[in-house]
């Protein structure tokens, strides 16, 4: 006999739902409770959070509304003292007359110190430092989380220390040893090299790297398979927030990157957009007509990259700072 032909089972339950013969209409079958009651309680519980919530969201809105003019006002500010053709530095200055804008600081600035060419340095630059930071992030976090080695301890108790040293104090030691001896004055090279490795990626890369189930790991090691495959095939594939936010911290720091460029570059031709603003201050703004705007509308052409960046990963970086926070 076919099973769609089977007579289906009769279930006790149902007879205790089912109402008696001879009940009267509406009443609660034999082993059901009401929930009328719970469904009010609940309902008026619901309520109540709710109001609490709007309440709360109020508040809320109100001091992120505050903290949202404080930050964004000196950008503002900026952009504002940038379009001024006579600068006002007082309050009032804030909300200019139309007559006192243009676009002029922009223009002036341009034929002084060739902004897009500063932007395009600054950018090879910054892209440098960013590409030897993940990749040298990535192969030294992974040996740290997932490769056996004496002194890895050490290793990573050094990588620590690090981080304790301010980078002034080795300015003299990297400057003998880039310009005298590896020759690497006025060269892109020269000043990406002593950023090539952040500890700090390094660390956000092995807490991402001790999360992955080391299975993974042993069967493809048993399956003959280099360490170099397994993190180009298996570990990178599942660390790409560590790399978004690897690359998110990085890029700020050599973007505005202006002692260590500053001493190793002294043709023109190839400084950062922010020692080329510094030259323009200490040379030729002394002779400007506004020489307040001109430096306004080259502060806000350095912010732009970093503002638009940040606006367009926003959500990456938010989640991925959230996801390292509860790593390791």
């Amino acid at each position: 006999m076919s099973i769609f032909n089977k007579a289906p089972l009769r279930n006790d339950d149902d007879d205790a739902r089912r109402p008696r013969a001879g009940a009267p209409e509406g009443a609660t079958p034999e082993g059901a409770t009401s929930e009328a009651p719970t469904t009010v309680a609940a309902a008026s519980r619901k309520g109540s959070s709710v109001a609490k919530r709007k309440n709360l969201g109020v508040g809320s809105f109100v001091l992120l509304a505050l903290g949202a003019f404080v930050f964004l006002f000196p950008f503002y500010y900026m952009f504002i003292g940038s379009l001024q053709t006579n600068p006002d530095t007082s309050v009032g200055g804030a909300f200019p007359s139309p007559a006192n804008i243009t676009g002029e600081n922009y223009s002036n600035i341009n034929n002084s110190i060739d902004l897009l060419k500063g932007l395009v340095n600054s950018g090879v630059f910054t892209g440098g430092v960013i590409f030897f930071t993940v990749v040298f992030g990535l192969l030294v976090g992974y040996a740290l989380a997932q490769m056996q080695f004496r002194g890895k301890g050490f290793v990573f108790g050094m990588m620590l220390l690090v981080q304790m040293i301010p980078f002034q104090l080795l300015l003299i030691p990297l400057y003998v040893m880039i310009v005298r001896d590896y020759g690497l004055a006025d060269t892109y090279l020269g000043m990406i090299l002593p950023f090539a490795i952040n500890s700090t990626a390094v660390f956000v890369f092995r807490q991402y790297f001790m999360q992955l189930p080391s299975t993974l790991f042993e069967a493809a090691r048993i399956d003959g398979a280099s360490e170099l495959r397994i993190l180009w095939q298996i570990a990178i594939p599942l660390v790409r927030p560590a790399i978004v936010t690897a690359v998110l911290l990085t890029f700020i720091g050599p973007w505005n990157e202006f002692l260590w460029p500053f001493l190793v570059t002294k043709d023109q031709a190839i400084q950062p957009l922010a020692v080329s603003l510094a030259n323009y201050i200490s040379n030729i703004a002394a002779t400007a007509s506004n020489p307040f705007g001109a430096i306004l509308a080259g502060a806000c052409v350095l912010a732009a990259p970093a503002v638009a960046l940040f606006i367009f990963f926003q959500r990456q970086f938010i989640s991925t700072n959230i996801g390292s926070s509860v790593k390791g």
